[in-house]
């Protein structure tokens, strides 16, 4: 009897790509949310793991190593959580990983400027083990805001050992891993517990009593597996090894009986417990804790009253993502046509080379203006807007912005029966939607999560900004100047990203009344405190870990695909490409819905990466037999009008654009997340359903009232 340790380890690790073994010197990294731990793991490791002002990046563990004073130590950095208590895929993560005993130090990473809310973990993991050190990061902040911590009667009272660090300048690390070598070979014991009332206190030593005569003493804590019980925590049973032991249940069955004599119910019995440890958080922090001025938090305060307002939240909202857009537009021109311009020579020289290799035709068609063609377009047209998106993006996140979008949002999410945090992984898929699919891991409802999968591609990626951009400065900011040029671009491009809020939004809710049935699930979201991002560490984490990552994963399937693009277009039966003839095939639906073959049939063919869909369409206008692109967009705009374009052809495109089936990258995405083709194939036909929907209401309207 007793808890499995070695199938705890399978279940806590499922989740891990890296094996820790057991004998390893393993210290569990845990927190709240947003406290700095991902830095402290870096500072610790030497690891590169992304750190951002949100809540909700790490959900599986990350594992790194270090080595002090030739002991070779495992490092295993777990969700941030703000309790123990099993109610999300972070919080059980966390919980199983500790339960587990793998560790043999767990340090617990606290916020020096709010320690008295990172207090309630602290608590609860020392209920679990005794061996714990108190690691208060953010001691810079702290002193900037003038709030001063008694580490050391911090310490005595809780009976651990507490260092105080400044993860991000690799101030006071030295400290910690010698505190960690100190806990590994002299183990804390006797450490600050929480007492509750005198009636549940009487009811767990009780329950202690019996399961020290079932369970090893050197197990999971006694103390902490009767107060999960009582508080009706299932899944202890299991962990404990205690799911058929009747004399366990008939015990506990008659200590709740006792318990609710005196009104204290499995209902309200966790209220009871998590109040009592907030009243001694509570104590400790006054004690430990001085506050020399509030001019911070009062700061912070104000700021918040305005962006998180009623009023005027959701417009200050717009207004920074419409700039941020402007800015990319107005920033990625000059730039894409010197790279545009650069991979034409490169071009030239390629073909020169063939020639000096006397290689037939037919293979310099294919690989340079099939396949490098396709790669040199979509890096020349994607890499600029995102070299800017991305770090103004990056900006914001570590500026503390993030989380007040999701808490402008999250009540109409509510009313969608969808979760808030789907607003987290709508902001990440304006980049990418594949990384929106992953970023979806921080929802606990599956079927919540479900629908922010599902619904995540009614955001534009980055790569269908470049098509939204030309025929928004085509037809609709073509008469102005350069400068108000940009602007209307910008108006446009925001006006259909509010659409694809809106769909999101009406999907949500048509979901989780239909297929996805469910009841919004309530989440703790923390405002962070804004901080001074380190410009430096934006640049880079937003150039390498994003722009140049979503990148090669575009050029990596748009390469190949430029191979079979090329062949559609000059492989002939009789007079006819094969472009040609399933343009021709395509072309009656494709009136119904204001678009025309060619356009649709681009779509299709551009499903490897968005970023090709203009490339392929001007091919197939020009008859070139290769990629085109034009070098100005009056020019563009002459040869979409003389094929028969007007402004709504220009809408149509627009709307198709933003509601058309994912890229192959993201379809990929979504099967691996979900393991379901059925989901898959759903994220696939629903936002193509609502973009031929849409596309074929607008073209009507127009034929009615032209």
């Amino acid at each position: 009897m007793g808890l499995s340790l070695q199938s705890t380890q399978k279940n806590v690790l499922k989740e891990n790509k890296e094996k820790i073994d057991v004998n390893e010197r393993v210290i569990a990294l845990a927190g709240n949310p947003n406290v700095g731990k991902s830095t402290v793991f870096n500072a610790m490791t030497g690891l590169k793991q992304h750190t951002g002002n949100w809540a909700g990046k790490t959900v599986a563990n990350a594992v790194g190593h270090y080595t002090y004073d030739n002991e070779k130590y495992t490092v295993v950095d777990l969700p941030g959580t703000y309790s123990l208590i099993s109610s999300s895929k972070e919080e059980e993560i966390a919980g199983d990983f500790i339960c587990s005993k793998m560790a043999k130090t767990v340090v617990i990473v606290a916020d020096a400027t709010c320690i008295e809310r990172n207090l309630n973990l602290v608590l609860q993991i020392l209920e679990i083990t005794p061996n714990c050190i108190l690691c208060v990061n953010l001691m810079d902040e702290a002193k900037k805001r003038n709030i001063d911590i008694n580490l050391n009667l911090l310490s005595k009272i809780l009976k651990i050992p507490v260092v105080g660090i400044s993860a991000s300048k690799k101030k006071g690390v030295a400290p910690l891993l010698k505190e960690i070598k100190n806990a590994m070979e002299n183990p804390c014991k006797d450490v600050c517990k929480v007492r509750y009332d005198s009636i549940i206190e009487s009811s767990i030593k009780v329950i202690c009593k019996a399961l020290s005569t079932v369970l090893p003493s050197d197990g999971l804590s006694h103390r902490f597996i009767a107060i999960r019980l009582l508080c009706g925590d299932k899944r202890i049973l299991k962990q404990a090894g205690l799911e058929h032991n009747h004399f366990i249940e008939n015990l506990l069955h008659e200590e709740k009986e006792k318990l609710e004599s005196y009104g204290v119910t499995e209902s309200n019995i966790s209220d009871k417990v998590t109040a009592s440890i907030v009243i001694l958080a509570e104590k400790i922090a006054d004690k430990c804790v001085i506050y020399k001025n509030g001019q911070h938090s009062a700061r912070d305060r104000k700021i918040d009253k305005i962006i998180t307002s009623k009023s005027f939240g959701i417009p200050i909202m717009l207004c920074l993502i419409g700039f941020i857009f402007y800015l990319s537009i107005i920033g990625a021109n000059y730039p894409s046509a010197l790279l545009s311009a650069l991979f034409l020579r490169i071009e030239v020289w390629l073909g020169n080379v063939f020639k000096t290799l006397n290689s037939p035709q037919w293979l310099y068609n294919l690989l340079v203006t099939g396949v490098f063609g396709t790669l040199s377009r979509v890096i020349s047209v994607m890499l600029p807007p995102m070299a800017i998106f991305f770090p103004l993006f990056t900006l914001l996140e570590d500026l503390g912005y993030l989380p007040r979008m999701a808490f402008n949002l999250d009540g109409i999410f509510q009313k969608c029966h969808a979760h808030g945090k789907q607003c987290l992984t709508m902001c990440m898929g304006l980049g990418c939607n594949a990384a929106g699919v992953t970023g979806t891991r921080i929802i606990d409802s599956p079927k919540e999560r479900l629908i922010a999968i599902i619904t995540n591609n009614f955001m534009p990626c980055n790569g269908r900004f470049p098509l939204l951009i030309a025929i928004s400065g085509i037809f609709f900011a073509n008469s102005y100047t350069f400068w108000a040029k940009s602007a209307v671009s910008a108006f446009a491009i925001l006006a259909v990203l509010i659409a694809g809020v809106i769909a999101t939004f009406i999907i949500s809710y048509f979901l989780s009344v239909t297929v996805l049935k469910c009841t919004p699930s309530q989440f703790t979201l923390e405002l962070p405190p804004y901080r001074k991002p380190k410009i430096g560490e934006v640049i880079y984490r937003s150039i390498f870990d994003r722009t140049l990552f979503v990148l090669a994963r575009a050029a990596a399937i748009a390469a190949p695909f430029g191979a079979i693009i090329w062949l559609t277009a000059n492989v002939q039966i009789g007079s006819e490409s094969l472009l040609s003839i399933g343009a021709s095939f395509l072309d009656p639906f494709a009136r119904v819905i204001g678009l025309d073959g060619y356009i649709l049939l681009s779509f299709i063919l551009g499903i490897p990466a968005n970023e090709i869909v203009l490339p392929i369409l001007l091919m197939c206008y020009t008859a070139a037999g290769q990629l085109v692109t034009m070098e100005t967009l009056p020019e563009l705009g002459a040869l979409l009008i003389s094929n028969g374009w007007t402004v709504i052809t220009a809408i149509n495109v627009m709307i198709f654009t933003l509601f058309h089936f994912p890229c192959s990258t993201t379809l990929m995405t979504i099967y691996k997340e979900t393991k379901s083709i059925k989901w898959t194939l759903l994220s696939f036909l629903l936002p193509t359903g609502v973009g031929v929907a849409v596309c074929f209401v607008i073209t009507q309207l127009a034929n009615i009232f032209a």
